[in-house]
C-alpha cells in the first residue's frame, strides 16, 4: 500500500532494496541524508559521496545505529573539482560490482560569485557541470546494473530564467538567482536528454523539485532571507518531508514509462518550456562536454 499526506508530504512504500547500491551525493547533511537513511533502512547498500569526510562520518553512525544496516560507506567526492570527480568515479567503478541507484542531490545555492578548482562558476560548476561528469563516468556500471535508475535533483528555481548559452559561467554579468536557477535548468534539461540517450538500456532517469526545504542551502542568503524562512517554516518542508520525491523516484515501481520526466510531492509535474525546448538542450549538452573535454554522444 501506498500514499501520499498531502499536508507534509510524505509518501510511504514497502518497497526493499537488498542486493542493491545506491550512490548518494551531498549524503552528509540535508535531504541528502534523509535518502540515504530511507535506502539504508530499505537494506541497501549506501555510498555517501560528501566532500566533507568529518561531517560524512558522522552521519554515516548516525544512518547506521538508526537504521540496524551497516553497509554503509563513505567516499570523498568533491564536486567542485574534476580531479575529485574523477578519483571518486575511478574508485567507484573498481570497488563496487554494482550501481542501481545514483542520486545525484549535492548542490550549493545563491551563492556569492566564485568558480570552481577548473574555473566554472560555482553553481554551474558543482550543481550541473559535476554531475554531468559523473553520471557519465559511471554510466557503464550503472547500465551494467540495469534495471537502474538516475535521479537528478533538480528545483521550481529552474523557471526562473533561461539559458545564457553566449555566457554560461556568468563572466560577463553574475546574478545569485539566475545563476542558480540556469543551473537547476540545466539539470532537468540533462535529466531528459540522458533519458532520451538511454531508451532501452533499462536505467531510468527522472528529475524533481523536492519543495521548499529547511536545510543548509539556505546558508548564502542574507541573514534577513534566513529569518524569513524560518518564520514562515510553517509553509516550508522539514529535510525528512523534502526527501520523499527523491526516494518516490528512486524506488516507486512502475516508473520506468515515465524515464525523462519531472517531478514534485511525489507525483509527475509540469517543467518549463525552456526545460522542454530539445534543440536548446542539445546545445547545452554539447558545451558541456566541451567544457568538461568529454566525447558523450
Amino acid at each position: 500500500m501506498k500514499c501520499r499526506h498531502v499536508c507534509c508530504y510524505r509518501w510511504s512504500s514497502e518497497e526493499r532494496l537488498d542486493g542493491k547500491t545506491a550512490i548518494i551525493t551531498g549524503a552528509n547533511t540535508g535531504i541528502g541524508k534523509e535518502t540515504a537513511r530511507d535506502l539504508a533502512r530499505r537494506g541497501a547498500r549506501i555510498v555517501m559521496a560528501c566532500r566533507d569526510l568529518e561531517r560524512a562520518e558522522e552521519a554515516r553512525t548516525d544512518i547506521m545505529e538508526d537504521t540496524g544496516n551497516e553497509n554503509v560507506v563513505v567516499r570523498k567526492l568533491d564536486l567542485s573539482d574534476t580531479k575529485s570527480i574523477r578519483a571518486f568515479a575511478e574508485t567507484i567503478n573498481n570497488e563496487e560490482k554494482q550501481v542501481n541507484i545514483l542520486i545525484n542531490n549535492a548542490g550549493v545555492m545563491m551563492c556569492p560569485y566564485s568558480k570552481t578548482a577548473d574555473g566554472f562558476e560555482m553553481q554551474l560548476g558543482v550543481n550541473h557541470l559535476g554531475h554531468f561528469l559523473l553520471t557519465y563516468l559511471l554510466l557503464d556500471l550503472i547500465k551494467r546494473s540495469a534495471p537502474a535508475r538516475i535521479v537528478v535533483v533538480a528545483s521550481v528555481a529552474h523557471t526562473w530564467t533561461g539559458l545564457r548559452l553566449d555566457d554560461i559561467n556568468s563572466e560577463r554579468s553574475y546574478d545569485t538567482m539566475k545563476a542558480y536557477g540556469q543551473s537547476k535548468l540545466a539539470n532537468v534539461m540533462f535529466a531528459r536528454s540522458l533519458a532520451q540517450q538511454l531508451q532501452g538500456t533499462g536505467v531510468s532517469v527522472f528529475s524533481l523539485h523536492p519543495g521548499v526545504v529547511q536545510s543548509d542551502l539556505w546558508r548564502h542568503q542574507h541573514q534577513c532571507i534566513q529569518v524569513a524562512v524560518k518564520i514562515f517554516s510553517i509553509f516550508t518542508k522539514t529535510t525528512l518531508e523534502g526527501a520523499q520525491t527523491t526516494i518516490y523516484c528512486a524506488v516507486e515501481s512502475g516508473l520506468e514509462s515515465q524515464s525523462g520526466g519531472y517531478f514534485s510531492d511525489c507525483a509527475p509535474a509540469r517543467c518549463s518550456g525552456a526545460a522542454s525546448d530539445d534543440e536548446t538542450a542539445q546545445k547545452l549538452w554539447e558545451i558541456s562536454c566541451n567544457l568538461l573535454g568529454i566525447t558523450w554522444q
